[in-house]
């Protein structure tokens, strides 16, 4: 129940988020959900990161680019509905200028890593970028609001 109302409201999204990023193969599982719930709610730092990394390499190539990241920060601001400091663009600008080491405009798991770690601003508006606690609780409302009409 819960996973089809996550689908459901990533669908609503004005960008489709589920079907460019998380939802690759059409669906998500229970153990999926469960995986990836766990890994944000209590995962180290270096999981995360790597999360992350496999999250914004959208087309699967061990590198994110910067229309990738662009993407991926444009679905999560759409999603979230809270108004950022700083634009989807600005922020991938942000992040390129400060990690792309070898300045190729890809971003390898390593550069992404050690380049977050070592910014601790760049760690900090990653985090609250991918903060979505209130969309989860909107989701749970709703499921709420479902049970009582049923």
């Amino acid at each position: 129940m819960v996973c089809c109302c996550v689908y459901c409201f990533f669908q609503r999204s004005s960008i489709s988020f589920a079907d460019n990023v998380v939802f690759k193969d059409g669906v998500i599982d229970f153990m999926e959900y469960v995986a990836a719930l766990s890994l944000v709610l209590k995962g180290g730092v270096q999981q995360k990161l790597r999360w992350y990394f496999k999250l914004f390499d959208v087309d699967g190539s061990g590198c994110i680019d910067r229309e990738e990241l662009l993407l991926i920060f444009k679905a999560i601001q759409a999603i979230n509905g809270v108004e950022q400091e700083f634009t989807a663009e600005e922020l991938t600008d942000m992040v390129f200028n400060k990690i792309d080491v070898n300045g190729d405009g890809e971003l390898s798991l390593d550069e992404f890593i050690e380049g977050i770690q070592a910014d601790e601003v760049l760690s900090v508006m990653l985090t609250q970028s991918l903060d979505l606690t209130h969309i989860v609780s909107n989701i749970y409302s709703d499921i709420g609001s479902e049970q009582q009409f049923n």
